[in-house]
């Protein structure tokens, strides 16, 4: 073989690796910046994501350091089971170990669909092996997190899927959110990639280090994002239906005629404040949604919209804020830094507590004045009036019967539904952030 004809045969077969290198890349990231990557540039959201992206079908924010996990779960199987709001034909997971004080060791991660709703079984052929940068191990440092690899799996939207992690060693207290109204699994032992869930003999009402699960989709054009308090997180929702507001509004946005494809990330804390931070050991709280706001809003992938409901908690928890003007200067922080990321906010009328222990008229006053302002069009680009939306027409300080959990504050899964009902699905489509 002469030297032209080897340089040759040389440069055909450099080509050929460098176009089946392309396409895996472009397969799995492509023009949205490839793994880990949540760039959400302002698009149309009305021109379809023909060659895809990495959206966010499913969130929680990471709101406390559990309780007695000092070790963390050494030597045990964390099965979180989760809903999904958009599918798609890959998969990435996030980890957190936000409220953790010692590095946290995966050394073994797994994804799978559910084989039933709410089982740790997983459906047959969809178990999945997770890598971290190549590798099927991962260390997340204390205060830190993790994006898996993607991996192939077609999600369907609107499904359980099951995700599996396992730590050999102790670590610091585990980063969890306290009131999934899901049940979840431990196991003894690494049953990551058990397929059964005849191992998962322990029961669980929390998510533990998982904070996000992206999908790849054609379909979806991005994701709208819910931030707020115990109403957002779904507290007196029923466990296990998938009946928190984010989950009527997901259905909406899968099922009617014209509304945008968005998946739905719920970044409720229950107990969640707009000015205050929380324990960091409490169950309860959170930061609060000033200091996650970037964090648990508008870096999540794919984010088109961001919904707003919060405020509550600042009435009644001490140290009480009773000046609405500080309430409302709280709510415009949150437009600027949204629209300073080219995103439009839409926020939420404060709802009604009539009858509930923590009622006052002074409190009920304060509510009302903050809700005068909101529905000015002074503080948001958008208004979803959820006080209107629930309130007893007859007794407009309390909910409607029909409505309330029973606590005469959070609503009961009609009363979700009929916040999901309020939501203009118009307003999520709007690309550029309004001039207030």
């Amino acid at each position: 073989m002469n030297k032209s004809v080897g340089y040759a045969l040389f440069a055909g077969l450099a080509a050929v690796v460098v176009l089946i290198s392309t396409a895996i890349f472009v397969g799995f990231g492509g023009d949205d910046g490839g793994l880990g990557d949540s760039s959400h540039k302002p698009r149309d959201p009305a021109a379809p994501a023909v060659s895809g992206q990495w959206v966010g079908t499913w969130s929680a924010a990471a709101a406390a350091a559990e309780p007695g996990t000092l070790n963390g779960y050494a030597g045990m199987s964390v099965r979180n089971v989760v809903h999904t709001s958009v599918g798609g034909s890959g998969v990435r997971i996030q980890l957190s170990n936000l409220y953790g004080t010692r590095p946290l060791v995966v050394s073994h991660a797994s994804m799978a669909l559910a084989a039933a709703p709410s089982n740790p079984t997983a459906a047959t052929g969809t178990m999945r092996r997770l890598s971290f940068g190549g590798k099927p191990a991962v260390t997340i440092p204390a205060g830190g997190a993790v994006t898996s690899d993607p991996t192939r799996l077609k999600v369907p939207g609107d499904a359980d899927l099951l995700v599996t992690t396992y730590s050999p060693s102790t670590s610091g207290p585990a980063t969890y959110h306290p009131y999934a109204r899901q049940t979840s699994y431990l196991a003894r032992g690494d049953r990551a990639e058990d397929a059964t869930g005849a191992a998962y003999t322990e029961q669980s009402p929390y998510w533990r280090y998982l904070t996000g699960v992206d999908v790849w989709s054609t379909q979806a054009r991005g994701a709208v994002v819910a931030i707020g308090d115990s109403i957002t997180d779904g507290i007196t929702s029923t466990a296990g239906a998938n009946h928190r507001w984010t989950d009527f509004l997901a259905a909406r946005l899968r099922n009617e005629p014209g509304a945008p494809r968005y998946g739905v990330l719920n970044q409720g804390i229950s107990g969640n404040r707009l000015l205050v931070n929380g324990s960091r050991f409490s169950p309860n709280n959170g930061p609060s949604v000033l200091s996650r706001l970037d964090r648990d809003a508008l870096s999540r992938s794919g984010v088109k919209a961001v919904i707003v409901e919060i405020g509550l908690n600042d009435l009644f928890k001490s140290p009480r804020q009773l000046d609405p003007q500080k309430i409302v200067a709280g709510m415009r922080q949150i437009v600027r830094e949204a629209h300073a990321r080219g995103l439009r906010v839409t926020g939420s009328t404060l709802t009604p507590f009539g009858g509930h222990r923590g009622y006052s008229d002074l409190l009920n006053s304060v509510r009302e004045r903050v809700n005068r302002i909101i529905r000015s069009g002074s503080v948001y680009d958008e208004v979803v009036d959820f006080d209107k939306a629930l309130r007893d027409p007859s007794m407009p300080v309390r909910l409607r019967p029909s409505y309330d959990s029973g606590d005469h504050l959070h609503p009961s899964d009609e009363g979700f539904r009929a916040m999901a009902d309020a939501v203009n699905l118009e307003h999520l489509k709007q690309a550029a952030p309004a001039a207030l």
